[in-house]
């Protein structure tokens, strides 16, 4: 009897054991790609503060010129995951502008973190035209200026088709009787590009990440007309995005890149000086490259509209807290909708299958559990804090995008309903 009692024990030694080591990831050594960004900073901190390690993953970052390089290397698996805009594995599962392959956003990097700058003369013609536009009313004066021809057609950088960039400074436009389409002409450049193209007169304005907004601020290039958190309150801006393959057969990889990264989020969140502790570290030549004062700007609680006027705004980067690292399905189905309303679409998709294919918030709780991160009551939100005052709701999402005063879908409103005949439970 006392054999079996040590054969009991040996035998639920050698489970535990077995289940440590089935626990351990499938892959540690991964490549993980990001943009010169302050939104990468949760990559950032998981690796340089040691919580990639603390979760068994030895990783190095990969900084990338432009997202169509995140996308290519993305494609290809010569990345195993990246910083991408939330639009961006949606439209690669879509094969909107490439070549189709299936991804997966484990995890949103934030939310907020972006605004629409636009160079002195562009400012001082927007003044001229509606002197007291408010920032909510700003694409107003610029419709003014279009209108009066002074500036010619504008031209404004935006980051990729498929981007939060071009969706927000479209969304501006549009909400002030600006079609982007039409009226002005939008060109990509990568986001560490912008300053220069704004400084040689290639570009009037822009809508990107920081710290560029910034860096075109303090250097007296050109001046920042809206945040991103003014023009959708705790919106969607990144996510970490992953080949689906990947993430099926490396699902204990996977979840100890989720915790690491929650943990990073919730570092940078817990107060002002991890948040310039973040800003040095990011500042070096191996991620951002910019002036440490620079990225403080915007990730300190204050942000610079002109040279040398600080406001303060505490949420203009959210990285942990306010359940902001959760991939929500209904922050992808806004991408969607963005798709159809500007014709990057052709054809009707059910937007509730796509998404839900893409966004993955079963592997995100999983994680989030073992590492005691709050998750929100709901999958689906209806989202109220637009600069327009139109709601979100997820069950009228086609409505949604035939209502938008200023649009150019390809598909009629009648091909998209015969496919989305779905409700969801949103809150």
């Amino acid at each position: 009897m006392k054999s079996l009692n040590i054969l009991g024990k040996g035998a639920l030694v050698l489970s535990l054991a077995a289940s440590i080591a089935m626990a351990a990831p499938e892959k540690k050594d991964l490549k993980i790609g990001f943009i010169p960004l302050t939104d990468c900073a949760a990559l950032v901190i998981a690796k340089e503060k040691g919580f990639f390690a603390k979760h068994g993953l030895n990783v190095e970052l990969s900084k990338e010129a432009s997202w169509a390089n995140v996308r290519d290397k993305m494609t290809v698996g010569e990345l195993d995951a990246s910083h991408m805009l939330a639009a961006m594995p949606i439209a690669t599962t879509l094969g909107v502008g490439s070549t189709k392959k299936d991804m997966v956003a484990l995890m949103a990097l934030g939310q907020n973190g972006d605004a629409i700058s636009v160079s002195n003369k562009m400012y001082d013609a927007m003044m001229a035209a509606d002197p007291i536009a408010t920032k909510k009313g700003s694409a107003t004066a610029l419709k003014k200026v279009i209108t009066s021809k002074t500036m010619g057609v504008p031209e404004f950088g935006m980051t990729f088709p498929t981007g939060t960039h071009n969706y927000h400074v479209r969304y501006w436009m549009a909400a002030g009787g600006v079609n982007p389409d039409s009226d002005v002409a939008l060109k990509v450049v990568p986001p560490p590009q912008m300053v220069a193209n704004m400084t040689a007169g290639n570009i009037d304005g822009f809508c990107v990440g920081e710290p560029w907004n910034q860096r075109t601020v303090m250097g007296n290039v050109g001046k920042t007309l809206i945040t991103g958190y003014q023009l959708w309150e705790n919106g969607p801006e990144k996510v970490l995005g992953v080949q689906k393959a990947f993430a099926d057969k490396n699902p204990e990889t996977t979840k100890a890149m989720i915790k690491a990264v929650i943990e990073a989020g919730m570092w940078l969140d817990a107060s002002w000086d991890n948040r310039k502790e973040a800003s040095k570290i990011l500042s070096s030549k191996s991620y951002v490259n910019a002036p440490t004062d620079v990225i403080d700007n915007s990730m300190t609680g204050t942000y610079m509209f002109t040279n040398g006027v600080t406001t303060p705004m505490p949420n203009f980067n959210v990285f942990g807290k306010k359940q902001a690292l959760y991939p929500y399905y209904s922050h992808g189905l806004w991408q969607v909708t963005q798709m159809i309303r500007w014709g990057q679409l052709d054809k009707p998709v059910d937007m509730k299958k796509v998404v839900e294919s893409v966004y993955r918030p079963d592997l995100f709780a999983k994680a989030a559990k073992e590492v005691n991160y709050a998750l929100p009551a709901t999958q689906w939100k209806v989202e109220k804090k637009f600069i327009d005052g139109v709601t979100f709701d997820p069950n009228k999402a086609v409505d949604y995008i035939y209502n938008a005063p200023i649009k150019s879908p390809k598909i009629t409103k009648e091909a998209l309903l015969k496919v989305n005949n779905w409700k969801v439970s949103a809150k």
